[in-house]
């Protein structure tokens, strides 16, 4: 026998060998259904409901506190100061004594002027009965009369140098610091102290042109500061400037803060929140939201299988993410498990009923 017909008569055995190897592993020994006429494993997910909830947009700023009214207590005219009612961080009511100066000649210079004045008035008196009987001129009534003017400015003139003795409140609030002590000789204009009215305090602070026509009187502000950790405080827009900054592009903004009890003082720097919008939206964990490419979708379980559904997606806040379209308040969504979900699968449903708020607790732990 020749060499060709060996090895062709060796394939030939070989190719029944292995012919008869694959008829007898495809026999079914056990009665079970062949593995490609199964139908695919559920998956194991954990789903959550959509829920409805306000959802806020916001913009966040910066800004100093400034008192409702501020002035310096300053002398207006020199002298040595004989009385000081200045007590630092105490409120004190309007027209309220704060200091006074030594006013002894002020004083004597108004009782002269005083004395003056009724001696003139007297003598008009009498003028003025003698001029009925025509026992003086004209000419001598009028001159009595100048006089008497004469003596009143006097006396005004001598009144008011009194009262520039006295330094009082011109409006009620706190004091601050002095640096004076009584028997210390101050001059006009030196600073004794600072009153502020912190009955209400003023921020101002920038925001960006972008949210300039969003932005109006009476919207309402939170403001928090590291002095006070954990408390907020709650003001209102008071004014909103009318040009925008060419450069930094961005324009001012004042608001008003209650601060009945004088909790925030003058200077102290604050964190604000400015609420632009507030509106009802249906949303879920950001965990059930899958991006691919330029779609946006979730997978909805109804009746135990996952239905792919493509969204429309808004605002994250806290952990959940808003929908603004493809989805129902109370459908049920896979948060869980979704490497291996497909559109049809079946699903093995491990915990259910998580809403939108489990989310948030657990979003929360992470920045967005």
């Amino acid at each position: 026998m020749s060499v060709w017909k060996q090895i062709l008569i060796l394939a030939l055995l070989a190719a029944a060998g292995y012919g008869g190897y694959g008829y007898w592993l495809g026999l079914d020994t056990s009665g079970a259904v062949p593995a490609e006429t199964q139908g695919p494993r559920p998956v194991s997910v954990e789903l959550a409901r959509a829920e409805t909830r306000i959802m806020q947009r916001t913009v966040e700023a910066v800004g100093t506190t400034r008192a409702l009214r501020s002035v310096e207590i300053v002398p207006e005219v020199d002298g040595r100061l004989v009385e000081l009612n200045i007590t630092p961080g105490t409120r004190v009511t309007e027209g309220q004594v704060l200091a006074r100066l030594d006013d002894t000649i002020e004083r004597a210079d108004l009782a002269q002027a005083e004395a003056v004045l009724t001696e003139r008035s007297q003598t008009l008196d009498r003028i003025r009965q003698l001029r009925q009987t025509n026992a003086v001129s004209l000419a001598a009534l009028e001159e009595a009369v100048a006089r008497l003017a004469e003596a009143e400015a006097a006396a005004d003139r001598a009144r008011r140098r009194l009262d520039d003795r006295t330094i009082t409140a011109p409006f009620g609030g706190v004091v601050g610091l002095t640096g004076y002590d009584v028997g210390a000789r101050v001059a006009e204009g030196e600073v004794l102290a600072r009153l502020d009215d912190l009955s209400q305090v003023e921020v101002e602070f920038s925001l960006p042109e972008t949210v300039f026509a969003q932005v109006s009187h009476g919207q309402r502000i939170t403001a928090r500061a590291a002095a006070f950790p954990g408390r907020e405080f709650t003001g209102t827009i008071a004014a909103v400037d009318s040009r925008i900054d060419p450069v930094s592009r961005a324009f001012r903004t004042r608001a008003l803060i209650p601060n009945p009890d004088s909790t925030l003082p003058a200077g102290m720097f604050l964190s604000l929140t400015l609420v632009l919008e507030e509106a009802e939206r249906v949303v879920v964990p950001e965990e059930a939201i899958v991006f691919q490419a330029a779609q946006t979708y979730v997978f909805v379980a109804e009746e135990g299988v996952a239905r792919r559904r493509a969204v429309t997606t808004g605002q994250r806040r806290d952990g959940v993410i808003a929908v603004t379209s493809g989805l129902e308040p109370g459908e049920e969504v896979v948060v869980r498990g979704l490497g291996r979900v497909r559109d049809g699968a079946p699903l093995k449903i491990l915990a259910r009923d998580r809403d939108a708020t489990a989310g948030r607790a657990r979003g929360a732990e992470q920045p967005t």
